[in-house]
């Protein structure tokens, strides 16, 4: 597999189907064990935090394990943080933009709205996301960092990683 445009938009496009189809193990297998998956928060003044270690942030996870974490007490009834009922989401994803790509590393840009229906109530969410996708041996993309700007960053409850 190579860095070309179909195939990353492909990619794209199943990780977030495997969000609205509630298919958490199968999305974590879109991600590195190595990923920085990070929502920085928006300050005061208006400007993005630029250090998940010393400022706030919506969600920051340093690695995939803090991800299976996650998925973990959303699937347990057992978990305070479990979902239950579980939100039904769409994702829409659009102005997929190649920023830099080596042999490696491939940089991409995407917008994204999401829509979630809970408790008769349906939120929007949406934004802009940055990944790095490289390739496994298998052949497959990985994404080796996700930063995720939320533009509504006014909300009425939490934000999980099935919003975004």
């Amino acid at each position: 597999m190579n860095f070309d445009y179909e195939n990353i938009c492909k990619f794209l496009y199943s990780e977030a189907r495997c969000l609205d189809d509630q298919d958490f193990e199968r999305w974590l297998g879109h991600y590195d064990k190595n990923v920085e998956f990070w929502m920085p928060s928006w300050d005061d003044d208006g400007d993005l935090t630029s250090n998940p270690r010393n400022e706030i942030s919506l969600m920051y996870y340093e690695n995939r394990d803090g991800l299976e974490d996650r998925v973990f007490r959303i699937q347990t009834e057992r978990s305070g943080a479990s979902s239950e009922p579980a939100p039904r989401t769409l994702h829409s994803i659009s102005n997929i933009e190649v920023v830099d790509c080596s042999n490696h590393v491939c940089n991409v840009r995407f917008n994204w709205i999401t829509k979630s229906f809970r408790y008769n109530t349906v939120d929007t969410y949406f934004g802009v996301s940055f990944v790095d996708l490289i390739i496994n041996d298998a052949e497959d993309f990985l994404i080796s960092r996700k930063k995720i700007v939320l533009k509504n960053d006014y909300i009425h409850h939490v934000v999980d990683i099935y919003h975004v």
